[in-house]
């Protein structure tokens, strides 16, 4: 059986169990009128007659059964018809924006003869996919062409892709993905997807909606603990729900299966060869992007700012991945051909709106002042140079904690190194996580949690290159793979890193001290926090 064959006979498996639910919520409906047409007619119980009271308690039996059927299965039905299933928080991109984009994928769809994606969307993602819209007028039954009803899907694509891929190699990668159109088309397979999204959706959010980033809606929070009858209709419509998911599951499985199995078979014949050499620079771009976001965003975030043109960071990242490691020579080799950005009119602008949306989505809104803008160029200055002052101001503070009779102190290494060599390193470390758990929102998607001690390394590495710009002519600069770094003389220092766990970990200054002369560091010198 063909592939597509096999998705709309798990479709239709789907839709079984979706009628089959329907038809025992209706089931005891129906038994319980014909008893009570049956009384009525004298056929079935009648009056005076030896089994009347039998009848009769039976009618009522049922008729409370149908009762409380159509109760849950009203309670089922209006929470399946409030749910939203969510969607992916995507900047959309209009036909006027990316013409040539556009152009590329209804192409690529009219040689896979398949139906062209309504839209284009952009997510700050390594990945593509479709995003199925909902239907504005009634589906038609016939699985044998696709109906108007029917909206073809978006197709939602990561937007480092984008800046990474050269042209050839963004049609490649999306052949599979626009191939799946065909099913978004087919109305059974169309209206299975619905169902299950639904049952997802009104177990995931109880039917409420949120107004999600970058104009798509998001999955509402669970909502506060009910009480009472609330609670106990709640409970039993989840539990509804869970059983037809339950029944559905093996089935929605294969659908998905199929599907892919259908349109990887679609795209086999559109650019196959230049495929496989693209899947190589999706694994590469997903590790550049991952490594711009926690090592060069995140610092940035924290701060109440954000890049504006990430994906142009994640270029710069892997091109110097490529430079750097052997393992990658032969990349930079491709950015003699056109990347895929420029089939976007306005590169910058969209770049800056998937920035945002990056900034949002992966840590949220600033504690105070909202989000401001910055350039890379800016970077140092504003990041690197403003969170080592930060980060030193922060340890000041714990160090002033510890103070005997909490009296301030001069923020000096002198006093800093002191502290260490005494073996305060863990108290130190302790009040640091403490005062940090206070004043920092966390950021859970992009890093775990941390150990005062890590804590306290970086805080520590942090005042000393405060110190370095202060005294010893130092300056922060930025490195696209590893984020804030010290430059003295012009040249990036990587070998602050051990000295400095010494001075934390083990209570040995004596290294760090050694790296401070030969820096020529003033340790008595107050730091500028």
């Amino acid at each position: 059986m063909a592939a597509v064959d096999i998705a709309r006979a798990h479709a239709q498996a789907v839709l079984r169990v979706r009628g089959l639910a329907r038809a025992a919520a209706a089931l005891p409906t129906a038994v319980a009128v014909v008893l009570l047409a049956g009384r009525f007619t004298g056929r079935i119980g009648a009056p005076g007659a030896a089994d009347a009271a039998g009848w009769d308690a039976v009618r009522w039996a049922v008729c409370a059964v149908a009762a409380l059927t159509l109760l849950v299965a009203g309670l089922t039905a209006r929470a399946l018809r409030r749910a939203v299933p969510p969607r992916t928080p995507a900047v959309p991109l209009d036909r006027a924006e990316a013409p040539e984009l556009y152009r590329l994928i209804d192409e690529l769809a009219d040689r896979l003869d398949v139906p062209s994606p309504s839209a284009v969307a952009l997510t700050p993602d390594c990945d593509s996919w479709l995003e199925d819209v909902p239907p504005t007028r009634p589906t038609a039954t016939s699985p044998t062409r696709p109906d108007p009803a029917v909206p073809a899907p978006v197709l939602v694509i990561g937007s480092p892709f984008l800046w990474w891929m050269r042209a050839g190699e963004l049609r490649a990668l999306l052949a599979p993905v626009v191939a799946g159109t065909a099913a978004s088309a087919d109305p059974e397979i169309a209206a299975a997807r619905r169902f299950l999204r639904r049952l997802d959706a009104c177990l995931d959010s109880g039917g409420g909606t949120a107004p999600g980033l970058g104009g798509g809606t998001l999955a509402a929070p669970p909502r506060p603990p009910r009480r009472g009858p609330a609670a106990l209709a709640d409970r039993v419509v989840r539990r509804v729900v869970r059983r037809l998911l339950g029944a559905c599951r093996g089935h929605s499985a294969e659908l998905e299966r199929s599907v892919a199995g259908w349109a990887s078979e679609q795209a086999r014949a559109v650019d196959y060869g230049l495929r496989i050499a693209a899947q190589e620079q999706v694994g590469l771009a997903y590790a550049g992007w991952d490594r711009l976001l926690t090592r060069v965003a995140l610092p940035a975030w924290r701060l109440g700012r954000h890049p504006a043109h990430l994906n142009a960071g994640v270029v710069s990242a892997l091109t110097e991945l490529s430079r750097r490691d052997r393992l990658a020579d032969g990349y930079g080799s491709r950015l003699g051909d056109r990347p895929a950005c420029d089939l976007l009119e306005e590169p910058g602008t969209v770049d800056r709106a998937v920035s945002r949306l990056a900034a949002e989505l992966f840590f949220g809104r600033p504690a105070a002042g909202g989000w401001h803008e910055l350039e890379w160029a800016d970077y140092p200055a504003e990041v690197v140079d403003a969170g080592w002052r930060a980060g030193a101001a922060a340890l000041q503070t714990a160090l002033d904690r510890l103070a005997p009779q909490s009296r301030p102190g001069a923020p000096t290494l002198t006093r800093l190194l002191g502290r260490l060599a005494e073996g305060d390193g863990e108290l130190l470390a302790a009040a640091l996580a403490a005062q940090l758990a206070r004043t920092t929102a966390p950021a859970p998607l992009l890093e775990p949690d941390r150990s005062g001690r890590d804590l306290l390394v970086d805080h520590v590495t942090a005042m000393v290159c405060c110190a370095a710009v202060d005294t010893a002519g130092g300056a922060p600069g930025l490195d696209w793979l590893d984020g804030p770094v010290l430059l003295l003389g012009g040249v990036r220092r990587t070998d602050l890193a051990g000295p400095v766990a010494q001075a934390v970990e083990q209570g040995q200054d004596g290294p760090l001290r050694a790296w401070l002369d030969a820096a020529e560091v003033r340790l008595e010198k107050p730091v500028r926090l």
